[in-house]
């Protein structure tokens, strides 16, 4: 009878948890028609759909895009109060004419929310086939980019007590694959947990958004592949032997077939938490979006890394040298 009585109060115990982490989850803030958000990044992908997002919430949006076609094309297919610019986030002089129209634009009540969510992926792959610039073409936007902006923007996000939501990805908890993009997303990572606890003190709340595999521009397996094979005809003989000869059509063959499983069309999982990240009066630290993310990817970086190598062997071949 004691132990059914402790069940009985365990299960009321965790339903009043559930029901009340529920409730504090769906607390919004106020006042969306009077906070401004800037996105980067909104020519296509997760960026345009999160401006549109937001527009029709209420929310006085600021889309900030690399061409002028992405943000021609945004301003037609929102509301009159969206609002556009031009932003190449690896430009530090683009980002400061971008804070000074910025800064019209929200005035005294300073800038409610930041999504740092430009980003490219390509050049990717065995690390063996990149060289220095490989890597700085990725970090300068994916991290460096993202770096600059946030510090750029920070007074106005102070005088909001707004907040910084930073798109990382699941690589960032796992590096799969060689070049840039793996590094920069978990630079991204731990540059927002330093900036989410030096900003704590001064009401800014900070956000990783971690996502999975999702179809945008990012993991476009023509131009992967193409920049691929870039990569793989300036090696050397003697390193491409090494791999051996149908090793680089085996590679692209693994990595069309994997991104063809595991990517979904629904970009809105992505955009649902940076919503949140932004509305909510709770948000969270960090949001994992899609369900491999949440039910794969993520879980596997908590295991052994032997348990993670023989995983990822099975999606990506083995070089010949390895078989000998």
């Amino acid at each position: 009878t004691v132990f059914f009585c402790a069940c009985i109060c365990a299960l009321l115990l965790a339903a009043a948890l559930a029901i009340g982490w529920y409730i504090r989850d769906s607390l919004k803030v106020d006042d969306f028609n009077q906070k401004h958000v800037l996105i980067t990044g909104c020519d296509s992908g997760f960026g345009n759909l999160l401006a549109k997002q937001l527009d029709r919430r209420g929310f006085a949006v600021i889309a900030a895009c690399l061409t002028e076609k992405g943000a021609s094309d945004l301003a037609s297919a929102a509301s009159p109060r969206l609002k556009t610019l031009l932003l190449n986030v690896t430009d530090s002089e683009s980002i400061k004419r971008a804070v000074e129209f910025v800064s019209a634009e929200v005035g005294e009540r300073g800038l409610w929310g930041l999504v740092n969510n430009a980003g490219r992926s390509i050049p990717i792959g065995p690390a063996e086939w990149m060289q220095l610039e490989d890597f700085t073409k990725v970090l300068d936007v994916n991290l460096i980019g993202v770096i600059d902006v946030t510090l750029q923007f920070l007074p106005l996000l102070k005088k909001a007590r707004g907040r910084v939501v930073n798109v990382a990805s699941i690589f960032g908890r796992l590096s799969l694959v060689g070049g840039g993009y793996c590094l920069s997303k978990w630079g991204v990572e731990a540059f927002s947990d330093s900036l989410r606890r030096d900003m704590y003190h001064f009401g800014i709340k900070v956000g990783i958004i971690e996502p999975g595999f999702f179809k945008t521009a990012v993991t476009r397996v023509d131009l992967i592949e193409d920049d691929q094979r870039r990569l793989w005809d300036r090696l050397p003989q003697d390193v491409k032997d090494s791999y051996g000869a149908n090793y680089f059509h085996n590679y692209i063959k693994a990595q069309n077939f994997s991104m063809g499983v595991l990517c979904s069309s629904d970009l809105s999982k992505v955009t649902n938490c940076m919503q949140h990240a932004l509305s909510a009066r709770y948000p969270h630290t960090r949001y994992a979006a899609g369900w491999d993310a949440k039910l794969l990817w993520i879980p596997l970086s908590y295991l052994p890394s032997f348990v993670q190598d023989f995983f990822i062997t099975l999606l990506i071949p083995v070089p010949k040298s390895e078989k000998i």
